[in-house]
């Protein structure tokens, strides 16, 4: 394992990540944690991609590894563009998503319903298996509303896929070029995007004969996310690559409410004041509160997981914020051992932070 200017009083996170590494779980991992006055600690190391039968030498990962990023997508990109259309006035979280949707059935399904995972959609269906083209799966999506009752919280990358679509609308511009143009580059994230155009080795890969493909082989250069590969690679759900140093920076920006360079301190306030849910499934725009399993933060922590192995915590309280990402999928999932993982990390932050 590397490591880049390494803070004193994180040794126990060290440890932790390098015994994480010797016993092959997960290949890679590239960590940053620190303030909004900068990231102190930065940890990267492993295999971007393992040996196999087919590729005979591994693929050593360090700080400049892009790592698919999964549902981090959906709090990186699409709900940055989301509340600057609502700052902007060019449409409102409290309209129906119905309405920037062309052929969408009518539904009491609003924006911010969508955000708060309080919609009524179904969590998941693999429409990459069932359904023909980007465009039928679009079709399909948008027929959900038809039955979607808002109410509990209940995850949903449904609402996220069609939030995307819903920006596509208001704008008249592709999600790609939107959140390239409004978000990441202003942000100076300039390693992170949809449909990475670097070499391969460059990018970590994610699972081997999974199903999220009609196929089999590893998923190497490519999202891994079975919808959003067969939308393109470009979805408001999934489909972003990114490096760690890259969401230092955009969680640095949120611990600025006043100097964010997109989003007002207004906005920023309207996106932790919006909440649903009890307990440990309260939720604020986009964002989970209170990781619970990953040690004592306080009160008005938000948080992100994607499937891959990412995640994103930001705790305004202490001004501190963890970005860990890892392909912790390749070659096979282990969805225990990164749920063990994270909060072993998570928790050994919280400890060094006092």
């Amino acid at each position: 394992m590397s490591y880049e200017a390494p803070a004193a009083g994180f040794p126990a996170v060290s440890r932790l990540l390098l015994d994480q590494l010797a016993g092959g779980f997960p290949p890679a991992v590239a960590m940053q944690a620190g303030t909004s006055e900068g990231f102190g600690y930065a940890a990267a190391g492993g295999w971007a991609r393992l040996a196999d039968a087919g590729f005979p030498e591994s693929v050593p990962a360090d700080a400049e590894t892009l790592f698919d990023l999964a549902s981090l997508t959906k709090v990186v990109a699409t709900l940055p563009l989301v509340l600057l259309l609502h700052q902007r006035g060019q449409w409102s979280i409290d309209d129906p998503v119905a309405r920037w949707l062309p052929g969408a059935p009518s539904s009491p399904v609003t924006i911010s319903q969508c955000l708060l995972h309080v919609a009524g959609l179904v969590p998941h269906r693999p429409y990459h298996a069932t359904c023909a083209d980007p465009a039928e799966i679009r079709r399909a999506v948008t027929a959900e509303l038809a039955d979607a009752v808002p109410g509990q919280v209940r995850y949903s990358d449904l609402g996220f896929m069609l939030l995307g679509w819903a920006v596509e609308e208001c704008t008249g511009e592709p999600l790609q070029e939107l959140a390239d143009r409004e978000v990441l580059g202003p942000l100076g994230m300039t390693s992170t995007g949809y449909r990475p155009r670097v070499p391969q080795r460059r990018i970590a890969a994610t699972e081997a004969d999974g199903d999220q493909r009609t196929g089999s082989g590893v998923v190497w250069g490519s999202v891994h996310d079975g919808n959003a590969f067969a939308l393109g690679g470009v979805s408001g759900h999934a489909g972003l690559f990114g490096t760690a140093a890259d969401l230092g920076r955009f969680a640095s920006a949120l611990l600025t409410p006043g100097r964010h360079p997109v989003l007002s301190a207004e906005t920023l306030a309207l996106m932790t004041a919006r909440q649903a849910g009890p307990g440990a499934e309260a939720r604020v725009l986009g964002w989970r509160l209170r990781p619970e399993a990953w040690g004592d933060w306080p009160d008005g922590t938000i948080w992100h997981t994607g499937f891959t192995g990412t995640s994103l915590l930001i705790a305004p309280a202490l001004d501190v914020a963890v970005v860990l990402l890892s392909n912790a999928v390749h070659p096979v999932r282990r969805l225990d051992q990164i749920g063990a993982f994270r909060a072993g990390v998570h928790r050994a932050v919280r400890d060094a932070v006092g």
